[in-house]
């Protein structure tokens, strides 16, 4: 059968226990629904919605039939709506869950089940294994709602009002269109120009809407890519990460002379930013726009605020939140672990591209806010005749030169992954291109912060590998850091940090 990993479950679409199915998706619903009834929360309100991929309306409705007939009242999102959009009317229904239908930018042949518990939160262990457990107990046939009954829908309208589901939506942008004020703080903004690719997402019109009802209108949109289409038919992989995803993005923003690019992934958790800068434009590191946006979020918070990243990203977050009288936490990989970093959480980011700017509305991920608050940065920035390089300047002339990167090699399947792994942790190298390095085997530390992945500390460089937790993909995370003397030193440093960062990836190309 399929297992929960990261935040549910994700695989092929195909027949049988290891696919994506009507019959998976009953029976993992039925099993959480036993979970949840078994501690007391039988009969709360379960928050249902999907994306626009292979399979994903018929997995809702099965979703919210299953829940129905297991006593719950269901919430069911009006149509295909980003990921975060769930994460919010969890929290802000108070409901006992939420499932989004979705793979987010897995290949087009896969879909998911991603959970949300009270609160908004992804499940974490030990929830998922018992949910897991719950489910191989489930015996057939599993009991299911007359869809034509209309009882989920009924039921609802009963418990949220006339219209729920579109109610979510109008609260949900409604308080994306409040960040600039909330956490951008006062100032005058420049008038700017957006381009937007949504990667045949359900992110588009969302985002648009959001930007819009934040006061920024001028919004080009990549129209090869803006309608949801499951096929992905413009890109190999639809992941902004991945290398060509953003051709058409970047073009754009050329053409039409923007300010700033952003592109969603799939189903619009997840937020990448373009800039414009001197040899063109290019898309800035997830780790670039995490420092960018946590240094703007810790600018108005109050003293003592806490900012989270995770053990795989940069660690300028760190020595920024120092400078900045704010707090800073560590945690493992994934947002089901920043959104519980700590009290007093005003931001948190993950280096692949994920961004939590408004942890008191939505506990996870969230592209679109993401989206909204860069594009209030770009525009206060622009009122006094400053840019986003700009800012990336001074912390490196502040903090040093924090050259990053990442390299991804594709394997045929995730246990090539582990074997890899398994093989370092064996023999760990003493040195890495040439360097010294001390060795720390996340697997045996002590306390919580316990996962697959090993972390190679030298003088001014870290690389952290571990095989991904949803693709057939060794990831190796890399990081350089140089000192700058003054800002005449600027290419200098950047020169010797690519240097060092080139034998890095070097290294990790021959694993």
């Amino acid at each position: 059968m399929l297992r929960f990993g990261t935040a549910g479950l994700r695989g092929p679409l195909q027949d049988g226990p290891d696919g994506m199915n009507v019959d998976t998706v009953a029976r993992a619903t039925a099993g959480l629904a036993d979970w949840l009834r078994g501690r007391c929360l039988g009969g709360g309100i379960v928050v249902v919605g999907r994306d626009a991929r292979h399979g994903s309306a018929e997995f809702a409705q099965v979703t919210a039939e299953v829940f129905a007939a297991a006593g719950f009242t269901v919430l069911m999102l009006p149509r295909p709506l980003p990921t975060p959009l769930v994460a919010f009317a969890v929290r802000e229904s108070r409901a006992v869950a939420g499932v989004q239908i979705t793979a987010s930018h897995n290949p087009a042949t896969d879909n998911g089940y991603k959970v949300f518990l009270d609160g908004g939160a992804q499940l974490i262990p030990p929830a998922d294994a018992e949910i897991e457990t719950a489910i191989d107990a489930v015996h057939e046939p599993i009991p299911r709602a007359d869809p034509a009954s209309d009882s989920t829908d009924t039921r609802a309208r009963a418990a949220l009002g006339d219209d729920p589901g579109e109610e979510v939506v109008r609260r949900y942008l409604a308080r994306a269109a409040q960040v600039p004020a909330t956490i951008g703080g006062p100032g005058e903004r420049a008038d700017i120009r957006i381009a937007l690719t949504a990667l045949h997402g359900v992110g588009g019109a969302t985002a648009v809407a959001a930007l819009g009802a934040a006061g920024f209108t001028d919004v080009h949109v990549v129209p090869e890519q803006f309608e949801p289409d499951p096929d992905f038919p413009t890109v190999a992989f639809p992941n902004p990460e991945e290398p060509g995803a953003a051709d058409l993005l970047l073009a754009l923003a050329a053409c039409v002379d923007a300010d700033v690019a952003i592109a969603l992934d799939p189903d619009a958790d997840r937020c990448a930013v373009g800039i414009r800068g001197p040899r063109g434009w290019r898309m800035l590191r997830g780790d670039e726009t995490g420092v960018l946006l946590g240094d703007d979020v810790l600018r108005t918070a109050p003293p003592g605020s806490l900012v989270a990243t995770t053990i795989v990203s940069s660690r300028l977050l760190s020595e920024l939140a120092e400078a900045r009288g704010g707090r800073y936490a560590e945690t493992l990989t994934g947002f089901k672990w920043l959104a519980r970093a700590g009290d007093g959480l005003v931001y948190a980011y993950e280096e692949a591209i994920g961004h939590c700017v408004d942890p008191a509305a939505v506990r996870d991920k969230d592209g679109i806010t993401a989206a909204v608050l860069t594009a209030d940065l770009v525009a206060r920035l622009g009122a006094v005749g400053r840019t986003l390089t700009d800012e990336l300047d001074d912390y490196a002339v502040e903090f040093g030169v924090h050259a990053g990167d990442q390299v991804s090699l594709r394997l045929p399947d995730i246990s090539a992954a582990a074997a890899v792994v398994d093989r370092l942790r064996a023999a760990p190298p003493d040195e890495i291109a040439g360097e010294p390095v001390k060795y720390t085997d996340q697997l045996r530390v002590r306390g919580r912060m316990r996962t697959d992945a090993l972390i190679f500390d030298g003088s001014g460089i870290r690389v952290v590998i571990r095989p991904s937790g949803t693709e057939p993909k060794l990831k190796c995370y890399l990081e350089v850091v140089e000192p700058v003397s003054g800002r005449a030193g600027l290419g200098a440093a950047r020169d010797r940090a690519d240097a060092r960062l080139s034998r890095l990836r070097e290294f990790c190309e021959s694993l």
